[in-house]
């Protein structure tokens, strides 16, 4: 076998640019499969193990106000394992350099240090001291973010009293891997921080002696979780409860397991592609390489060699470029993975994000690879181990020629020799033109959906922050306020305009299903905070109904015209029949809206706020941000201007990490579809282009008529890539789309003339390629004949 291995090597350097483009095909798919494999698992090996070291609860409650004593009666619920009652409450906080008021979350820690439900891992500093009421230990995100060190100072508003605090301790918590305020679904970190304190101090500080305000609970090992959370709503309702509620519907944990299930969808349809061109490049390629070989088979099996080593020799041609490339792509595939895992560092809050590369992926990644070479050069291998040696000896039967649809009639008359060659040839060859237009049209394809995100990302940033929300700030008071708070309100020297809402905590149900989820009550649907569905419509607030967001009615299985049974989780905690008027197709979170004085009646409580939208004069800003740090009955804060930047800091910066590894996926796929294709067809239509330039065709005619055709395949591909896109875009948004925001089904015209610019790009640099070879042609040696 050394003299067919001596073979292979020649023949595979000869054709070395093809064979690296079919490597780079494979090395592609398997580096998306390597990378988002390790990714997911890494993700989800790192969360469970710090879950599991910290003791993140799997059951959590809120309530007004509970006594210490009930602690021991939850315990002897059957399934709890263990439980931790809390003091959490959230204050306004003063933060030195920043001129905004910011929102902190005190959360209540034992006295002595010990192992408790929710732990803290301490980065720097020391934990609480007793007797030291005004120690806390603040949240690594929220420092750096402030450039706070361990001992600096800030100022907190709570319950109605001022209070200095002092950072003794830096710190992450299980329960904040993605640190969120209450109601917002990107971070704010400059402004918003979690706070643990010991929790004398916050009893003495609220006047909770004794009493607590959450509860959290782990479960044994086959405890049923819905039977747990319906004997606490049970045992709590006449505390305030607001209702109990697993680890999935944590805001944290929804954010990073949502996170997980996204990449996890990556691991299949981007290999898939890349695999599938693979196979069918190693098809042609081989197909080619046996059809021009006839007469070395026969040599070779004249020789003495077997079919089994003629076929593995052939083989070898499918198994050399796609062993580079799975080698090459497992190690793109780690370092893709790695930096990808560098990224989600900086958004979740992981102690430390740990990177495993498996080798198990890398060993399967290899028999994906595998079974696409084998699947690939299946069909050119056994053509090549039934050809028997006096056949092969003879040069392959031509093709039975017939005129082609522009040889006919008068179009033979006008229509150029060259243009009616290529026609000619596309019609013979069917099947092969319509695989190659669809390949490329995979790599189209994948240039539309890498750069969806990106048009998905801007309509989201048109739709929510330029037409649906119009203030400046939104402040949330500690307390339902009467509605004359207006008055101070209209009052305070920089507010221009303010439009008051009201949230209820709700249960909501329909036959076998049921939610916990806020009512917010709303004056009109075109105020400061307006009712923008995903087309960027006004949606108008039913009079006597709910409007529902198109998701939460799916999860209640609810329409318009159905009625749902809404109860109340505080205050006089009615029960009422509400009807289903509206649903609206908002982009992001739950809602149910209402209108405010339908709200008043329902909860039979009339003239209470919860907060207020404000449109402010920014040249008064500062003065109107101290007062708001320095006013007891506010909780916290929300800047429009700074949600902007936390989502595109966000979003946009794994969305352009995603494109540009698509961009350059789909241009490598894109290439070696096109540069193949072309190669192929110089190397079968060599003898002919010769004779054409004997018969008196120029260079210029005979390039025209072989990248004439190239260039027709990529312009039919161009808009079947367009559809590919399109459908690959919705199959993106269905699966990144979950309750927390969906993904809108949108695309700018500059998505499709940059998915047309670098196709062409990509085309117009295969075809300088393969016309380089053409124009190097020795006519003398290609029309020799082969008898």
């Amino acid at each position: 076998m050394k003299k067919l291995n001596r073979k292979l090597l020649r023949e595979l350097m000869r054709m070395k640019g093809q064979m690296l483009a079919v490597a780079a095909v494979v090395a592609c798919g398997i580096s998306v499969f390597i990378s988002m494999t390790n990714v997911e698992f890494s993700l989800t090996s790192t969360k469970e193990r710090y879950y599991s070291e910290y003791r993140f609860a799997d059951v959590f409650m809120q309530v007004k106000r509970a006594p210490e004593t009930l602690t021991d009666r939850v315990r002897n619920i059957p399934g709890v394992a263990s439980v931790r009652s809390r003091i959490v409450t959230d204050v306004t906080i003063d933060v030195p350099g920043l001129d905004e008021p910011a929102s902190g979350r005190l959360v209540s820690m034992p006295d002595r240090k010990m192992p408790v439900l929710n732990d803290i891992f301490l980065r720097e500093g020391r934990y609480i001291e007793p007797g030291h009421p005004e120690e806390v230990i603040a949240s690594e995100i929220f420092m750096k973010a402030n450039a706070l060190k361990v001992g600096d100072r800030v100022g907190a508003v709570i319950n109605g009293r001022w209070k200095e605090l002092q950072i003794v301790g830096m710190c992450l918590s299980p329960e904040y891997i993605y640190e969120v305020k209450p109601g917002s679904f990107f971070p704010d970190n400059r402004r918003y921080g979690i706070f643990w304190m010991s929790r004398e101090a916050l009893e003495s500080a609220l006047d909770m002696a004794s009493a607590f305000n959450d509860l959290s609970l782990t479960l044994a090992h086959g405890a049923s979780e819905k039977d747990v959370i319906q004997r606490l709503d049970d045992m709590f309702r006449r505390y305030g409860s607001l209702g109990a509620y697993g680890r999935s519907e944590h805001l944290s944990d929804r954010f990073i397991s949502d996170e997980i299930k996204q990449v996890g969808m990556q691991i299949t349809v981007l290999p898939t592609i890349f695999l599938a061109v693979a196979v069918f490049l190693l098809n042609i390629v081989l197909k080619r390489i046996v059809s021009t070989q006839r007469d070395q088979i026969a040599v070779m099996k004249a020789n003495g060699y077997s079919n089994e080593e003629v076929g593995l020799h052939y083989l070898g041609f499918a198994l050399v470029p796609v062993a580079i490339g799975a080698l090459s792509g497992t190690v793109v595939g780690a370092w893709l993975g790695l930096g990808l895992t560098m990224v989600y560092e900086g958004i979740y809050n992981f102690p430390e994000l740990f990177y495993f590369f498996r080798f198990e992926n890398a060993a399967l990644s290899v028999l994906l690879s595998t079974g696409a070479a084998l699947f690939g050069a299946l069909s050119a291998v056994r053509q090549a181990v039934s050809l028997p040696p006096a056949e092969a000896m003879r040069p392959e039967s031509p093709v039975v020629y017939k005129p082609g649809f522009l040889d006919r009639g008068e179009l033979q008359k006008k229509i150029p020799v060259s243009i009616r060659i290529i026609v000619r040839n596309l019609e013979r060859r069917r099947w092969k033109a319509a695989l190659s237009v669809l390949m490329i049209a995979f790599a189209v394809g994948i240039l539309i959906s890498g750069r969806y995100g990106y048009d998905a990302v801007y309509h989201i940033i048109l739709v929510e922050f330029s037409e649906k929300h119009r203030e400046d700030l939104t402040i949330v008071f500690n307390e339902p306020r009467p509605f004359s708070v207006k008055y101070e309100l209209a009052s305070m020297d920089g507010v221009l305009e303010y439009d008051l809402f009201r949230e209820e905590p709700a249960r909501f149900s329909f036959g076998h299903r049921s939610r916990r989820q806020s009512i917010t009550g709303l004056g009109s649907s075109d105020g400061l905070n307006r009712l923008i569905n995903s087309h960027n419509q006004l949606v108008s607030l039913p009079e006597n109904g709910l409007l529902l967001t198109s998701s939460l009615a799916e999860i209640l299985g609810v329409s318009p015209g159905d009625t749902l049974t809404v109860e109340f989780l505080q205050g006089m905690r009615k029960t009422a029949y509400v009807p289903v008027e509206k649903t609206i197709d908002e982009l992001l979170g739950l809602s149910a809206y209402i209108n405010m004085d339908v709200l008043d009646r329902l909860t039979g409580e009339a003239g209470i706020v919860s907060g207020a939208h404000m449109r402010i004069d920014q040249h008064k800003a500062g003065g109107l941000f101290a007062d708001f740090k320095e006013m007891p009955g506010i909780s916290g804060t929300n800047m429009l201007k700074a949600m902007l930047k936390s989502f595109e800091d966000i979003i946009a910066k794994s969305v352009a990490t995603s494109t540009i590894f698509l961009t350059t996926f789909a241009g490598i796929l894109a290439y070696a579809v096109v540069y193949n294709g072309t190669r192929i067809n110089l190397s079968e239509r060599a003898r002919e282009l010769s004779s054409l330039r004997v018969l008196g065709m120029t260079k210029h005619e005979i390039s025209f008529i072989l990248l004439g055709e190239q260039a027709f395949l990529t312009a039919v591909a161009i808009p079947v890539g367009y559809l590919v896109g399109i459908v690959l875009s919705v199959l993106l948004a269905l699966g990144l789309s979950s309750e927390l925001y969906r993904m809108p089904i949108v695309f700018s015209s500059f998505n499709f003339v940059f998915a047309l610019g670098v196709i062409v790009a990509v085309a117009a640099f295969s075809g300088l390629m393969v016309n380089y070879r053409l124009n190097k042609l020795d006519l003398i040696a290609v029309l020799k004949t082969r008898e």
